[in-house]
């Protein structure tokens, strides 16, 4: 189960990195969170994982979503 949860670990990094749309890798970058957060809850650290699914799952998606959203696109055409 842990080596499940890191090799997506990895790929959603991977992802995150090189994503061209900002959304879609803030929302990676969120799930990577939740997974850590899971991570850590089996390794034993329900302190952490809390700490990490409130902070990193959902206070900065939050902002990261309202600071994506009050900026403008730039389409190219």
């Amino acid at each position: 189960m842990i080596i499940l949860i890191l090799i997506l670990l990895v790929l959603l990094s991977v992802y995150t990195l090189i994503s061209k749309d900002l959304l879609y890798g803030t929302i990676a970058l969120s799930a990577f969170s939740l997974l850590s957060a899971i991570l850590f809850y089996l390794l034993y650290a329900p302190d952490v994982a809390i700490t990490e699914a409130a902070v990193g799952a959902g206070v900065s998606t939050v902002v990261f979503v309202w600071a994506i959203g009050a900026t403008e696109r730039r389409d190219k055409t």
